[in-house]
């Protein structure tokens, strides 16, 4: 079981915390709100009051012995700096930090966070490269070059096998599952079907993702 000590209680922090928790995950969360401890208390491991600006008492709830520390204090810089700084020094393994905008990023990275994210702008675009999309209903982004993504199967994919279409030779994507009404095949064989009104969950590249919604 991995084990999490999540600092901030925000809607981040505490997303991220009862999420890891319905996984299966140790986690404590932390906050200086008394108020926003109790709100948790009952979704996640443990939920303390404390001031993790302080690396005593991080010290003190055994900080080190957890294996990834999560600062969700994206409002302040100075707060979420001693917060990475603290775990940094009690040698939590792994350190995800949460920014707002990117100088924050490039500061808590030279800390030596080992990831950091701002959960608005990573919204954002995947919002506006669903957008932008002219039939994509949803995006994933897997890297800069890879994405995965939902579309409507083109018209005349309609009562074609996987393997008459042979989308990878041809297109460079793979179909990961298939939705239909309810219904959803995962990984489906080379003689399923495509139905009208299918959504298809695709992987691929950038170039060929985009040469998909064109069909």
């Amino acid at each position: 079981m991995k084990s999490f000590i999540v600092i901030g209680l925000g809607r981040f922090g505490s997303e991220a915390a009862r999420s890891l928790c319905r996984q299966g995950c140790e986690v404590l969360a932390v906050d200086v709100s008394s108020d926003l401890v109790q709100q948790i208390s009952e979704d996640v491991t443990q939920a303390v009051v404390a001031d993790a600006r302080d690396k005593e008492v991080l010290r003190a709830l055994d900080a080190g012995s957890f294996d990834c520390g999560i600062v969700a204090i994206g409002d302040s810089l100075a707060d979420s700096v001693l917060a990475t700084l603290n775990l940094k020094e009690l040698d939590v393994p792994y350190i995800v930090c949460k920014a707002y905008d990117e100088t924050h990023t490039q500061v808590l990275k030279k800390l030596g966070a080992d990831k950091v994210v701002i959960p608005e702008k990573e919204q954002a675009e995947r919002l506006a490269k669903s957008l932008s999309s002219t039939n994509a209903l949803d995006y994933i982004e897997l890297s800069e070059d890879y994405g995965i993504i939902e579309i409507p199967a083109p018209a005349k994919w309609s009562g074609k096998s996987l393997i008459e279409l042979n989308v990878r030779a041809k297109l460079g994507v793979n179909i990961l599952a298939v939705k239909r009404g309810e219904d959803i095949t995962v990984s489906p064989a080379a003689d399923f079907c495509i139905a009208s009104g299918d959504v298809l969950v695709v992987l691929g590249d950038t170039a060929a993702l985009k040469a998909i919604q064109k069909l």
